[in-house]
């Protein structure tokens, strides 16, 4: 790819250390090694290196949507790669998809589906709190260079969002999707795919037995991705100190046609699971929630 005043830019150093830089004009970029030249960056090119004042040298590359999201300005928590990578496998998202997501925080996932849908497919996006849409969408016409007419930013709650339209997958990354299973549904086409991303064990398991409760839906699958990088170098080849261990947890089922009851498992659950232990804390929770 050409550079260009307006690019965006990854330069690493030969520590290792990555920068991403949006090339102007007559700017510098300054580093703990020094200043380099936003000219230089476009002179050399994609590929290339650049010097900085004090000798260190950059590689140059247009920087990789992993990259930019763990390093973009937040206005929540992002969601990894790792784990939208996950969530855009689990929701079957593809060219042409209709995706619902709810939940936007800093835009990390939102990029990940538009990327994965096309242009030929839409991404309807809500988030309650206006500074959290404002990061958002800074931070996707960023890394895209603009804003894509198929992404429908809308300042509400999900539980008051309304549409004719059937979406083919809906994301929730809330406090409470267990209380937002009935808007899930009537927005979902048969068949669709329901993926929640959830921190705590809690959430997750009140949330997969909220499913099971209403017969409408497959039984539910919960994840989590741990990514970890091997260091090679000679004869030294072991798993890196470092990795991206837990980041949150991932639901995923599926909608049963209207009026269709998922059939019950032929299976029986594990000896305690709905004991007494079990009974009280559901109590408690109806009396918390009212």
């Amino acid at each position: 790819m050409k550079l260009s005043l307006g690019s965006l830019v990854t330069i690493t150093d030969q520590k290792g250390r990555s920068h991403t830089v949006l090339l102007e004009e007559g700017k510098q970029f300054f580093t703990n090694h020094g200043s380099i030249n936003h000219d230089e960056i476009i002179k050399s090119g994609e590929g290339g290196v650049v010097s900085s004042s004090s000798g260190m040298l950059y590689t140059i590359f247009s920087p990789a949507l992993q990259d930019f999201v763990v390093g973009m300005p937040r206005g929540a928590a992002v969601i990894y790669p790792k784990d939208a990578a996950q969530i855009v496998e689990l929701g079957d998202m593809k060219p042409g998809s209709k995706v619902l997501e709810a939940g936007v925080g800093s835009g990390s996932l939102t990029l990940h589906i538009l990327r994965t849908i096309g242009e030929s497919g839409s991404l309807t996006s809500c988030e309650i709190r206006e500074e959290f849409l404002k990061v958002a969408s800074k931070n996707v016409e960023k890394y895209l260079g603009y804003i894509p007419q198929n992404w429908n930013l809308k300042l509400t709650d999900i539980a008051e969002f309304s549409s004719d339209e059937k979406f083919d997958c809906i994301v929730l990354d809330l406090l409470n999707p267990w209380d937002m299973i009935d808007v899930v549904y009537k927005h979902l086409r048969a068949g669709g795919h329901f993926v929640a991303y959830l921190a705590t064990t809690t959430q997750m398991s009140r949330l997969v037995e909220a499913l099971k409760e209403t017969n409408n839906w497959t039984d539910a699958i919960a994840s989590e991705t741990l990514y970890r990088e091997w260091h090679l170098q000679g004869l030294s080849v072991r798993p890196k100190h470092r990795m991206s261990g837990h980041t949150g947890f991932l639901v995923h089922s599926r909608r049963m046609a209207d009026g269709v009851s998922v059939p019950p498992r032929r299976q029986k659950p594990a000896k305690g699971a709905y004991g007494a232990d079990y009974i009280a804390k559901q109590s408690q929770e109806a009396e918390d929630d009212n």
